[in-house]
């Protein structure tokens, strides 16, 4: 079983066929589908901090109800959930639902989001990652950003070979990571004062405890919950009963990931911990609680590799998030193409490359990144929670009332959250997100009638569009010399017609007599044109020669071009065919048939000057 961020298949499964032992069980689905809800505690509880101690240890003071709202955030979108995993057996996640219950539109608007989710995914758990190796290892720190560009593109050129990844290959790193945070938790609690000194609390310009830093403080700290709707995508994916198992798990990731963010928030306010440069929240909890010894480096390094295993998930669920949008006509269809390795390299390489920038431009700093994770996150929350309340509302199914009242409660909360989170981080980079959506929607419509409209232009509406049986095209051969170049691309115009038509397009005042003579004498039965370049462009001339003569019928101009058996080679020859290409598919009809011809290294042919 191969799986993706957000629970989507990826691009080397074949669900229909799989054998139901090769299915998830309720663990190794937890472990494959919930690796960034899991990391997310290592990044979440910082983001909170980050913003409360703004006003001093007084702020940290509020560290545990922030994020009790937020558990109980979550534990409604769990509930939430279990209702889109009965709704939807066959899986599916924001954009499914909103493809099938709201408009075309939302669900692209629902895409979008997942897209932005995806690639933030993939940056800001290799920045979290990196700040918990810097924070063990401080030398490192002035190399942030390579060290974030590495990994990176080690993950890239992994994925970029086919490597797929199992469920149950994530359960060990799953394991360890979880033991190592409830161990930190359990701990700290035992301790009455903290293993390793802590940093003085010093708050300079300290603000007042309002509403508003609140407000800041619970949509900082909802970027924890990114990946609650992993499951629901991938109830296929689970062993019979499907729908039992994926509830089950679904329960159970909201019971982990609640008790470890209380639990972390509840040692923040006993340690009074302050943010310190260069070193991560969870690394000072760590420290707190364990001391500086063995425990400590366990919990840093199973903090990275866990944090890469989520970065990596994005690999299996944007190519094939893409390659679904293609099948759609949302997007090019070179999305929807594999390599020889069975990967969607377009998908692959577009994540990565979008990554990059995201790392450099923040410098590889989590906390830069942080705040525009949770936008899109609950975009696709509210469009899945409305889009199931009109599902109820058509279905009515037995128990439909209050299915409803929970999906329309969800809803509500998702949406205030949404806005909440928007206003609050508009100004820190909230706005990026808020153009970024509306561009990538407004793109995908654009292309989707640009598809729309290549299809009716395709369509074939009587047989009179068909072509005749006594349909004869034009067929055109440009000729600057008489080389073996020519004589391939006349047998093969030959082939395509009985008449095909030779073009030389001669410079102004040029003798073409010499040259007739020697092509009549090689090619006595074929007609020969000679026609002066006026335009300075042997390309142009021919494209208004074919727009003159041949306004109406279909025409085909054969070339043939030098394939040079070495590189070097390649920059001998003038690329004239190619400027021939250009001319005519930017100003003509016409379809240009181009034709290699293989020259051996040591053979020096005329052609090349052609």
């Amino acid at each position: 079983m191969i799986l993706g961020h957000r629970g989507v298949i990826s691009s080397t499964t074949r669900t229909g066929g799989e054998p139901e032992k090769q299915k998830l069980s309720v663990a190794t689905g937890l472990a494959g589908l919930s690796l960034d809800a899991m990391a997310s505690v290592s990044y979440g509880p910082e983001a909170i901090v980050l913003v409360l101690a703004l006003a001093g240890g007084a702020g940290i003071g509020f560290t545990v109800p922030v994020t009790i709202a937020i558990a109980v955030l979550l534990v409604v979108l769990v509930a939430s959930y279990r209702q889109v995993i009965a709704a939807f057996p066959e899986g599916g996640g924001a954009y499914a639902v909103a493809k099938k219950h709201l408009s075309p539109r939302a669900s692209l608007t629902a895409a979008s989001s997942l897209i932005v989710d995806y690639t933030l995914n993939v940056a800001v758990s290799i920045a979290a990652g990196v700040a918990a190796l810097t924070s063990a290892f401080p030398a490192l720190l002035p190399y942030t950003v390579w060290i974030a560009l590495a990994i990176l593109g080690g993950i890239t050129a992994l994925n970029l070979r086919g490597i797929a990844d199992s469920a149950r290959v994530f359960m060990l790193p799953t394991v360890i990571f979880v033991v190592s945070i409830f161990t930190v938790i359990g701990a700290g609690l035992l301790r009455e004062s903290p293993a390793a000194a802590t940093a003085p609390f010093v708050a300079d310009n300290a603000h007042t405890i309002g509403i508003l830093l609140l407000l800041k403080a619970f949509s900082s700290g909802c970027a924890a919950l990114t990946g609650v709707e992993a499951i629901a995508n991938a109830v296929p994916s689970f062993k019979k009963p499907r729908v039992r198992s994926a509830q089950r798990a679904e329960v159970a990731l909201g019971i982990l990931l609640g008790t470890m963010l209380i639990g972390l928030a509840v040692l923040i306010e006993k340690f009074s911990l302050a943010p310190i440069p260069g070193t991560t929240v969870l690394s000072q909890l760590t420290s707190a609680a364990l001391g500086n010894g063995v425990g400590y480096y366990v919990v840093q390094f199973s903090t990275v590799i866990l944090l890469a295993l989520a970065a990596n998930t994005s690999y299996g669920g944007l190519p094939n998030l893409m390659r679904i949008l293609a099948d759609d006509n949302v997007l090019p269809h070179r999305f929807s193409r594999k390599s020889t390795r069975d990967v969607f390299t377009y998908g692959v390489l577009s994540l990565g490359g979008v990554g990059a920038l995201l790392l450099i431009g923040s410098g590889g700093n989590m906390n830069t990144l942080v705040p525009l994770f949770a936008i899109s996150v609950f975009i696709g929350f509210t469009l899945a929670q409305f889009g199931m309340v009109r599902h109820w509302l058509a279905e009515r199914t037995p128990g439909w009332k209050w299915r409803l009242a929970l999906n329309g409660f969800g809803a509500v909360l998702t949406s205030i959250a949404a806005v909440v989170t928007t206003a609050m981080k508009f100004t820190e980079g909230a706005w990026l997100i808020a153009l970024a959506l509306p561009a990538l929607v407004l793109g995908m419509e654009r292309i989707r009638g640009a598809y729309t409209h290549i299809g009716t232009r395709l369509t074939i509406q009587s047989d009179n569009d068909s072509l005749s049986i006594g349909y004869k095209p034009a067929v055109l051969v440009p000729v600057s010399e008489i080389t073996s170049l020519s004589t391939r691309a006349m047998a093969a115009a030959t082939a395509m017609s009985s008449q095909p038509i030779a073009i030389r397009v001669c410079l102004a005042h040029e003798s073409t007599t010499d040259f007739t003579r020697r092509w009549q004498a090689r090619h006595p039965n074929s007609r020969l044109i000679v026609i002066e370049d006026t335009e300075n462009s042997v390309g142009n001339t021919l494209a208004r020669y074919i727009r003159t003569h041949f306004p109406h019928r279909e025409t085909f101009v054969v070339v043939a071009t030098i394939d040079p058996a070495t590189r070097w080679h390649r920059f001998l020859p003038s690329q004239r065919t190619d400027e021939i290409a250009h001319a005519l598919r930017k100003h003509t009809e016409a379809v240009v048939c181009q034709i290699p011809v293989r020259i051996d290294p040591a053979h020096r042919d005329p052609a090349l000057r052609a």
